[in-house]
């Protein structure tokens, strides 16, 4: 199926040829033509699934064609909420980019950084709002947003925004819309939680699912070390620098972690910073920009922080900490091996967490190959950091420790953070 199947106007068809699409994803081709119908839908769609576009291009077709009512010059007639502040900029963002040949005018609210700047270009005039529930409802509080004239809302990553804690914010922001509208609801996964939202909000919707992606890229060479917890930073360090790794992305389940574990790195000499929901906004966008340029070597983040990240060519992810919900393994795997290149994905397991890699294996429904310990810093291993994940096979885990008093080398360089007091 092409894309001038789906009933798109001219001017998105452009756009989209201009982004190179070759063809509708599942999920674009299933939700598109039931929203352009102006039915509410309720979408089980992951990251990576194709499901911004989903959304947008439909939602950029009706507010431009005026069936949704036209512009009154001021209250923006679509909302969009997202989770977190990066993923409230990726959707502006691509908003942007189809709707380019479209006179459409819309901007991203999110807390962390300046809000004048976001007064200013609501009161200029938008026609599409995409935000964080907390920052929307403070310019609703300071009379500088009027949502009664939104004829479509799109709750995007749904599932996440209920884990953060979002629903009595969201429940107030729907206080401020009109009773008649177009409801839209993305989620990863279907809880009890999202299913009694979905009651509350959705009326009569189109159920639009796509199969989980639970398939790791096979350039995505995996493997794992059954480590003690308490060694997993000495082991994280020797990875780094005898596999001379020179850029990083490094998970912890915690921004408590994240933080101690980039100041960990930094005392050993190896370039850290961590991104996480406690940073501001222009926290994170410095500590990306210098992970991308190479200013860090490691950038430890949390699952939430990394939604929206975009990362060219990342050759090493690291699960310091294993996640708990086995979806999240294929996400955090899935920012390295893009377009073509290698990358290598290495977890760090520790006792305690035997049965996540069991679930995350039955989710994959493929072993994930244990590579032998090293002799922390005792002499040089060549084969330590290099891609060799594919070449064993799953053992029963060993409880071999690693090299008793031995220490990681330091490298002849100070570490450096960002953000650090």
């Amino acid at each position: 199926m092409s894309f001038s199947k789906l009933g798109l106007r001219a001017e998105l068809l452009s756009a989209v040829t201009a982004q190179r699409y070759p063809s509708p994803t599942p999920i674009q081709a299933r939700a598109i033509p039931i929203i352009l119908k102006g039915r509410d839908v309720l979408a089980g769609a992951q990251t990576g699934t194709g499901k911004t576009a989903a959304f947008t291009l439909p939602m950029l077709q009706l507010l431009s064609n005026g069936s949704v009512g036209a512009f009154n010059g001021r209250s923006p007639r679509a909302l969009v909420l997202a989770p977190t502040r990066e993923l409230a900029a990726q959707v502006e963002s691509a908003i942007v980019t189809y709707g380019k040949y479209l006179r459409l005018r819309s901007t991203a609210i999110f807390g962390g950084v300046g809000i004048n700047p976001q007064k200013s270009a609501l009161q200029r005039g938008i026609d599409i709002v995409v935000a964080t529930p907390g920052r929307l409802l403070d310019l609703v509080g300071q009379r500088s947003i009027d949502l009664s004239a939104i004829k479509i809302l799109v709750l995007d990553e749904a599932d996440r925004m209920l884990d953060m804690g979002f629903i009595h914010d969201i429940r107030k922001v729907l206080g401020f819309l009109p009773k008649h509208r177009q409801n839209l609801l993305f989620s990863a996964t279907y809880t009890r939680d999202i299913k009694r939202l979905a009651d509350s909000l959705l009326n009569k919707p189109a159920m639009v699912e796509v199969e989980r992606h639970t398939v790791a890229a096979q350039t995505v060479n995996q493997c794992a070390y059954r480590v003690d917890k308490s060694a997993k930073r000495d082991l994280l360090i020797q990875l780094i620098t005898e596999g001379r790794w020179h850029q990083v992305l490094v998970f912890t389940r915690t921004k408590h972690g994240a933080n101690r574990l980039a100041e960990q790195l930094v005392r050993r000499g190896i370039d850290a910073t961590a991104i996480h929901g406690n940073k501001s906004q222009a926290a994170r966008t410095r500590a990306l920009a210098g992970f991308k340029k190479g200013s860090f070597r490691v950038l430890v983040a949390t699952d939430i922080a990394a939604r929206g990240l975009d990362i060219d060519r990342l050759p090493h992810v690291v699960n310091y900490e294993l996640p708990n919900v086995p979806e999240d393994y294929v996400h955090r795997i899935g920012r390295t091996g893009r377009a073509g290149e290698e990358g290598e994905a290495v977890s760090l397991v520790g006792a305690d967490e035997v049965r996540l890699l069991k679930d995350i294996q039955r989710l994959l429904r493929k072993e994930i190959p244990l590579q032998p310990l090293p002799e922390l810093a005792s002499q040089p291993t060549d084969n330590v950091g290099k891609s060799e994940c594919t070449t064993r096979k799953w053992r029963s885990p060993s409880r071999k420790r690693p090299a008793n008093g031995s220490t990681p080398r330091r490298e002849s360089h100070r570490g450096k953070a960002a953000g650090y007091a």
